[in-house]
């Protein structure tokens, strides 16, 4: 049986990269609304009870009434996957972070809703929650998190500024310290003290950098830089996607290596003498950072 998938908001970057992964599949087909149909709630109801399962690549208050529409469908409703930030830490929906644990991308599969992971917040949590289960830092550290993006993770604006030549080859952004990805990251990873997350935006298209600096002997074991590292392997033994890898002696990490893939690749950068070590997690951010991570969200779901 081929399965009948709805993108609401195929048109925007996170919805177009979906729909160019999907469209050579043949075990599945793509519903579509006419353009001046889209804010039509009857016949975006009429569309959805015909899908399988529906992608929500829309902003956080569109994507809550699109939901709204597929629970009063009842027995008709589609399954749901949400790329928006709107339902990540709620407790009817499954986090759509295969890796997050043993066991957890079953869950996945048994969901009927899946939250689509922050690309920010999936770097951030594949380095942490690992370290943090096998009681190497503590859920009460204090840490601090540090990140840059390509502009596409921007938004429209953001790529037509960039493309145009009108914005800045690199900026910190969101320093009120409220960034959205925050609530997603603490939750998952199981964090007790909410971290101080600063990220920034440079002149590329895709890519990303999230990287996590520690002091080694203010965690709880003292560990050495091998010690982080051992966990993370271990935690990722068995994934196709997540892997964590050796350093080279360059002392320098790129963002762009993996961009077009779903993969994310893990690496502990230590100084045992200084006590130091700085976490960094290397993904594309239109990748395993959204679209690639829906595509493979959307395979467990529906057992593709």
């Amino acid at each position: 049986m081929v399965a009948k998938i709805f993108i609401d908001g195929e048109a925007g970057t996170t919805g177009l990269e979906i729909r160019e992964r999907l469209l050579p599949r043949k075990d599945l087909t793509l519903l579509s609304i006419a353009a001046d149909k889209r804010k039509d709630e009857s016949a975006k109801r009429d569309l959805l009870a015909q899908a399988d399962l529906v992608i929500l690549c829309l902003p956080d208050d569109a994507a809550k009434q699109t939901v709204a529409l597929v629970d009063s469908l009842g027995a008709q409703a589609p399954r749901v996957l949400d790329a928006s930030t709107a339902h990540r830490i709620a407790p009817d929906w499954v986090y759509g972070f295969a890796e997050l644990a043993k066991g957890h991308d079953e869950a996945i599969h048994q969901a009927k809703k899946v939250a689509n992971p922050g690309c920010y917040a999936t770097g951030a949590i594949a380095l942490l929650r690992p370290l943090i289960d096998a009681g190497l830092i503590a859920p009460t550290s204090a840490l601090t998190i540090n990140a840059v993006s390509g502009y596409s993770g921007g938004g429209k604006s953001m790529i037509e500024a960039y493309e145009a030549r009108q914005a800045p080859d690199f900026e910190l952004y969101a320093l009120g310290l409220e960034h959205k990805h925050l609530p997603e990251i603490v939750t998952y990873s199981k964090l007790d003290r909410r971290p101080l997350f600063v990220p920034s935006v440079a002149d590329f298209r895709q890519g990303m950098l999230v990287s996590i600096p520690l002091h080694l002997d203010e965690l709880p074991q003292r560990p050495k830089s091998a010690d982080l590292h051992a966990a993370l392997l271990a935690h990722y033994a068995d994934s196709t996607f997540v892997k964590a890898l050796g350093v080279d002696a360059s002392g320098k990490l790129e963002p762009q290596a993996l961009n077009g893939t779903n993969n994310l690749e893990l690496r502990v950068y230590g100084n045992d003498a200084r006590h130091q070590a700085v976490l960094v997690a290397r993904l594309d951010n239109l990748g395993k950072g959204a679209s690639g991570a829906a595509v493979q969200n959307l395979d467990l779901m529906l057992g593709l």
